[in-house]
């Protein structure tokens, strides 16, 4: 005995537009706070060379570095700026 199933055709899979947008936003709204914790541990750094703070958490290696955190912060901020341009829909994200 051979037994057919036959099912309608059901609509079309479309692709959802703008759900990169979403998520380039999300995370670009994310990527803002880290940026500004990456220049507040920059300046408890500078401030620990200047003899101003406390002693700074991270004493050796790369990051104990006031420069590496002012760089991270400004790489952050320009990837955060760009990702909520590009969220938002704006020409000049590129």
């Amino acid at each position: 005995m051979l037994v057919r199933i036959r099912l309608r055709r059901g609509p079309a899979i479309r692709r959802r537009r703008g759900k990169r947008r979403q998520l380039a936003l999300a995370l670009g709204s994310l990527l803002t706070p880290l940026a500004v914790m990456a220049a507040g541990l920059a300046a408890w750094r500078l401030g620990a060379d200047l003899n101003w703070t406390g002693q700074f958490a991270i004493t050796d290696g790369l990051f104990s570095h006031w420069q590496v955190w002012v760089a991270m912060a400004a790489v952050l901020q320009s990837v955060a700026t760009v990702l909520i341009r590009y969220g938002r829909g704006d020409r000049a994200a590129g």
